[in-house]
């Protein structure tokens, strides 16, 4: 059982910068694909990028591509998502997810973190 704990949301003006952080309290973490997804109010959850157990290939949404940047230390069992140029638009509670391959289909993932929120203002 992968234990997922995210930080780093906050309140940003448009054009800031913000870093999540997950930890995992799993020592196999470098086993596993990690993924972002965000959740605005009234919407359906949504990927954002994703990356293989070594943090060698990653993926993006189209939205963010350019924008953001997944990344991984797998000795410290954690996995980050810096987002740069941030818009209104990126506003939402982010989540963190992990499974044995990496996917953009939330129903994919086995394990999910409790959400951080991130608001930007205009």
């Amino acid at each position: 059982q992968v234990q997922l704990v995210e930080s780093g949301g906050g309140l940003v003006q448009a054009g800031g910068s913000l870093r999540l952080s997950c930890a995992a309290s799993e020592r196999t973490f470098s086993t596993y694909a990690m993924g972002w997804f965000r959740q605005a109010p009234g919407k359906e959850r949504e990927f954002v990028a994703h990356t293989t157990w070594s943090g060698g290939n990653t993926d993006y949404a189209d939205s963010v591509k350019g924008r953001f940047t997944i990344s991984r230390e797998n000795t410290k069992n954690t996995v980050y998502l810096q987002m740069n140029s941030l818009k209104p638009e990126d506003t939402a509670v982010y989540y963190c997810a992990a499974r044995y391959a990496p996917s953009v289909v939330p129903g994919h993932y086995n394990y999910w973190g409790q959400g951080t929120q991130v608001t930007v203002s205009s």
